[in-house]
């Protein structure tokens, strides 16, 4: 048993294999987070984080600044530098690392999804802009960026005086400058409203982040259906991003359902994903477009996503709307066959059943 920050943890110790010297791949493991990730013979063990989406503190990229330092616990590694084999116990830096065979790696930076601790921070208010009838793009400048983490997927809560917190799904991608919102506000929404007369008085707001464990701490070795209803597409727009930056191969299919044309504010921009992005389907499902491209499916999201034809067995599904939709959703997917665990929403944490 190993303990970090007050969080305790196994690891299975795993002996180094002669036959992993012959394979093209490695597999590595960091621990406590438990992610994994393949990293290539030649490769050092940073970049092939990062191509995983896996993000790791680094600077320099050559050793000095020590950021990306991890404790080798099982398995060989080789430092690039000096050319010396790295054993079990020893320490050594990522960015300088290559695996000789599958690695068991300590690294306490790695934090697995939902495990970023929420902190209060001021933020500026960059941008605050209508993007349809009743949907604002919302852009906030946090401090200190860069030390800031949150996966692809979660969400924030904006805090103003005398009123309750209100939270949006971030739309961004953790690897970008600016935080994106997407806010549904009416002038009979009161608290939506009161938050976008806050935000475009200019100046700044506090706000708390990161929350939410349905999001991504790493790409997923399957195919990905992505279903948002209304500005659910949100949180859908932060785990395209984040996909697209790490070259994210398997198929990704987007269900976007919203009751009226109007409603699909960023319609442009999902089919400009699947125009730049071979891996990306995009599916609208609009209750009074005749121009769909999902003719007779109108009715309902969740009859369109079972018409699908995918294979439940192999897809991971995240989904971002309404209670009512999203168990209404995972309800017939498990029955089509979907592992209860491929299903991640953010609706199971704060709206539990009963």
């Amino acid at each position: 048993m190993w303990t970090i920050s007050g969080a305790v943890w196994a690891l299975k110790v795993r002996c180094p294999d002669p036959t992993d010297m012959a394979s093209d791949h490695r597999r590595v493991v960091l621990y406590p987070s438990g992610i994994a990730f393949n990293a290539a013979r030649e490769g050092d063990l940073l970049s092939a984080a990062a191509s995983a989406g896996i993000e790791v503190p680094a600077a320099c990229r050559n050793g000095v600044c020590e950021l990306c330092e991890a404790r080798l616990v099982a398995g060989l590694a080789l430092n690039t530098r000096n050319q010396q084999t790295v054993e079990a116990g020893g320490q050594l830096m990522l960015c300088r690392t290559t695996a000789l065979t599958d690695l068991d790696l300590e690294i306490s930076a790695v934090m697995a999804t939902g495990n970023n601790q929420p902190g209060n921070y001021l933020a500026k208010v960059v941008d605050v802009r209508s993007i349809s009838h009743d949907v604002y793009r919302v852009e906030l400048q946090l401090p200190r960026r860069r030390q800031l983490s949150f996966h692809a997927g979660q969400y924030l809560s904006i805090k103003l005086p005398d009123a309750e917190p209100c939270y949006f799904s971030i739309a961004s991608s953790p690897s970008a400058r600016n935080i994106e919102l997407h806010i549904q506000a009416t002038p009979e929404w009161v608290s939506a409203q009161k938050v976008i007369d806050a935000l475009t008085s200019g100046g700044e707001v506090t706000v708390e982040l990161p929350h939410g464990k349905a999001c991504l701490a790493s790409t997923p070795e399957k195919p990905l259906l992505l279903v948002a209803a209304g500005t659910g597409f949100a949180q859908m727009k932060s785990l395209v991003d984040y996909l697209r930056e790490t070259s994210y191969k398997h198929p990704v299919k987007l269900y976007w359902g919203v009751r009226r044309h109007e409603d699909m504010y960023l319609r442009s921009l999902a089919r400009q994903w699947q125009e730049e992005w071979p891996p990306f389907t995009f599916l609208p499902v609009v209750g009074d477009d005749e121009d769909s491209d999902w003719r007779g499916h109108h009715d309902q999201l969740v009859h369109a996503v079972l018409a699908s034809g995918m294979d439940w067995n192999n897809v991971e599904v995240h989904a971002s709307g309404s209670p009512t939709m999203v168990y209404t959703l995972m309800d017939a997917l498990v029955e089509a066959g979907l592992p209860e665990g491929a299903f991640f929403s953010d609706v199971l944490e704060y709206a539990p059943r009963a």
